[in-house]
């Protein structure tokens, strides 16, 4: 075939040198069916073929793990015979095409992923970037996206618990929209996505096929650019078809009759039916005549890459057919048998008697491209680094850059996001979304999961070692201010063009910052996703690693009563366990306060962090605290202006420092990890303090609780350098993303 005749092809998007490896693999040129088929396996989405060699250096086993990357989502051993199940995803170019249909179907993608292992999905979190939101596409983009979470979310009946979201004008043109799901089992319950036993049956069940998401996996492989913003490439979902496919699917594995299943995610029919056989050792045939469509004139092509939605294929046991047919047909979905397990190793698809594509399973699978790109320290790092200290000028007013900071988007209330997600649903959940880490109960049993999501983009772009490992750090201390201990995480590579050697010096160093952090913590990767080419027009976003974590709660005590970051009642001692040094580089008071973007990001002793973490869950169970909050982005004043303004009873705090030995902005604002403030009642102090000198951590003892506001003052000095009521704070902090959209002025 001429190279003329290859782009006149539909869906062709290999590169000459691959359109050369599938005729060497085929033996013969691949008519226009194989050609989109290998197309769509062989796009970045679904063969990973620049990130592949980097994935492997991740540490993938632990003490709970069942089953870890490779299946549709990671399987922790959780316990008394359950297991949670769980996995994050991206859904970042399908979202700023059409960004309500792209975050809905996010949503029912990841859900899809839990509950195809035969999980029932139980908690959603989601990890947001946007631009800025003084323009008015930015502001779109997150109205739109909230409702089609909200949208998908509620109505299929499962809690948005928690996330984050982040504003950086490196999002402007690629959003980021990372959907996170956790689902629980009883162990002997999970199914892979395997397929086995020749002569078995292969069964599409769901909704129909229509051309909504056509050319999908090769959309998401690809920089944004007019050419590119197809929304039929944008999948549309239903979410009431969704719940009865989660049920129905329950259904079929509590029946027994199930060998292996696989959602039609990206590349649809293609990717479910070869990866099965892959996974299996085994080949598959489908015959098209036979698939459920709800489009005439549809061509194989399309059907064959088709991303509609609410879709699943599964191998039942030979002689059970009726079984599955009977289970979907009360649940009202199509099922259909398109095909058989077959053992020479080919997909084959065929129209009848025709046979329209016939490719060796491993020629898409374990033959598709892996590239060892190149790698070149982007030529701006030094400048990047370099931050004059001297240079920044210390702010007049410590309470008015307080304010300042608070009321800025990125660490504004989030309130009217949340509130749009029904995030009490199932009755499970014990901290609800504002807090930084979400917890829902098992019901039945004794215990609890708290799950988080976090990265720093800004640390990312400086030096993204750090970025990574900080990501996993800030997650794991996260889960140790609710006493839980970390029993796995998933994570979501966001990153830019992948032929640029930039871009994957910064992933490789933050795969190692990853790896070597989760190594040192002992928490193993189960699942996660890489999304590249994350560019428009050639500008590309900025490093961003998200991380989300599960961790395991099985003392009542801190699941009737769990440990939350506000302060709890007056006349406590505010205790900050870890030392705060001048680090200002990568931090928000640089960008929110001076608009700079540089300097070297906070360290991380991963040994430090260890031993803060593991302090505060051993004094977390034994009954030591009465609050806890990680002390991170926004630094130390942030922080307890937050633990302010997060309790319940508007306690305030009363704070009384040493005169530090470097500049005051980088005591307040800077950005030192390792650090957890805690509260506690007098009583208990001795306690905490006998623990924490035990293992030789730094402490100090900040002040008390009490009072309608936050006084910080330095010792000696007569004047307190911060002084704020809880309600000038929260009057600051609460209209950061609402006035956006409450405020009828014309913002244009």
């Amino acid at each position: 075939m001429s190279e003329p005749e290859q782009e006149a092809i539909p869906y062709h998007t290999l590169t000459g040198e691959e359109y050369e490896k599938t005729k060497t693999l085929l033996g013969r040129s691949p008519n226009a069916t194989e050609l989109a088929i290998f197309s769509a396996m062989w796009s970045e989405h679904c063969s990973y073929k620049s990130s592949r060699p980097y994935l492997k250096r991740f540490p993938t086993e632990g003490e709970h793990v069942i089953h870890g990357p490779g299946e549709n989502a990671g399987v922790v051993d959780i316990g008394d015979g359950w297991v949670a199940v769980f996995k994050i995803e991206s859904h970042n170019h399908p979202s700023y095409i059409e960004p309500f249909q792209g975050a809905a179907t996010g949503v029912g993608g990841i859900l899809r992923d839990v509950f195809t292992m035969g999980a029932r999905p139980v908690a959603l979190l989601n990890s947001l970037r946007f631009g800025p939101l003084e323009i008015p596409k930015n502001r779109y983009l997150l109205e739109q996206v909230v409702a089609g979470i909200a949208g998908y979310g509620n109505c299929i009946g499962v809690p948005t618990v928690g996330g984050e979201i982040v504003f950086n004008e490196t999002y402007s043109k690629n959003p980021l929209v990372n959907v996170f799901c956790l689902g629980i089992a009883k162990k002997e319950e999970i199914v892979t996505a395997t397929a086995s036993g020749v002569g078995n049956p292969v069964i599409y069940v769901g909704s129909k096929t229509g051309r909504d998401g056509v050319h999908g996996a090769t959309m998401a492989s690809a920089e944004l650019d007019e050419s590119t913003q197809d929304r039929h490439t944008v999948q549309v979902g239903d979410p009431f078809t969704e719940k009865r496919l989660v049920e129905a699917c329950l259904e079929l594995i509590h029946s027994g009759c199930l060998v292996g299943i696989q959602d039609m995610g990206a590349a649809g029919l293609t990717s479910s039916a070869t990866e099965m056989a892959d996974r299996g050792n085994c080949g598959i045939e489908i015959d098209l005549a036979k698939v459920p469509l709800r489009e005439e004139k549809i061509t194989y092509e399309e059907i064959m890459i088709s991303e509609s939605q609410e879709r699943m294929l599964l191998v039942a046991e030979k002689g059970r057919e009726a079984e599955v047919a009977a289970i979907f047909n009360k649940w009202d979905l199509d099922v259909a048998q398109i095909g058989w397990v077959t053992d020479d190793k080919y997909f084959r698809v065929k129209d009848g008697d025709q046979v329209v594509a016939e490719i060796p399973v491993n020629a898409l699978t374990a033959e598709a491209p892996v590239y060892d790109r190149p790698v070149k320290e982007p030529a701006f790092q030094d400048m990047l680094l370099g931050l004059n200290i001297d240079g920044i000028s210390t702010p007049k007013s410590f309470s008015k850059t307080l304010l300042t900071i608070l009321g800025s988007p990125n660490f504004s209330s989030k309130a009217w996001v949340y509130q749009q997600y029904d995030h009490m649903i199932q009755t499970n959940t014990v901290i609800p979304p504002g807090s930084g880490v979400a917890m829902i109960r098992l019901k039945g049993t004794e215990k609890a999961l708290a799950m988080t999501t976090d990265g720093n983009s800004v640390y990312s772009l400086l030096n993204p070692y750090f970025g990574g490992a900080i990501a996993v750090a800030e997650a794991s201390r996260n889960l140790a201010c609710v006493g839980a201990k970390p029993i796995g995480l998933t994570n979501c590579l966001n990153f830019g063009n992948p032929e640029r050697p930039e871009t994957m010096w910064a992933f490789g160093l933050t795969v190692e910052g990853i790896r070597d952090a989760c190594t040192n913590f002992e928490i193993p990767v189960v699942s996660g996703n890489v999304s590249l080419y994350n560019e428009t027009l050639g500008l590309g976003i900025y490093p961003t690693p998200v991380i989300g974590m599960v961790g395991l709660v099985d003392l009542m005590d801190l699941i009737k009563n769990p440990l939350t970051p506000g302060f709890k009642r007056p006349g406590e001692k505010i205790v900050l366990i870890g030392d705060t040094r001048e680090e200002l580089g990568g931090s928000a008071y640089l960008k929110i306060i001076h608009s700079q973007e540089r300097g070297y990001p906070p360290n991380l002793d991963f040994k430090k962090e260890i031993g803060v973490q593991a302090l505060v869950r051993e004094a977390a169970h034994a009954g030591l605290l009465s609050s806890a909050h990680d002390c991170s982005e926004g630094g130390l004043a942030v922080t307890l202006a937050e633990c302010c303004l997060l309790s319940e009873k508007h306690v305030g705090a009363k704070v009384e420092i040493a005169p530090p030995s470097f500049r005051m902005d980088g005591y307040l604002f800077g950005e030192s990890q390792s650090r957890i403030i805690v509260t506690v009642k007098e009583s208990h102090l001795s306690a905490l303090k006998n623990r924490i000198e035990k293992q030789g951590l730094p402490y100090s003892i900040l002040g008390d609780t009490g009072g309608s506001g936050l006084e910080i003052s330095v010792q000696n000095k007569t004047h307190p350098i911060i002084h704020l009521s809880i309600d000038e704070m929260h009057a600051s902090q609460s209209k950061g993303i609402s006035h956006y959209f409450t405020d009828s002025t014309d913002k244009e």
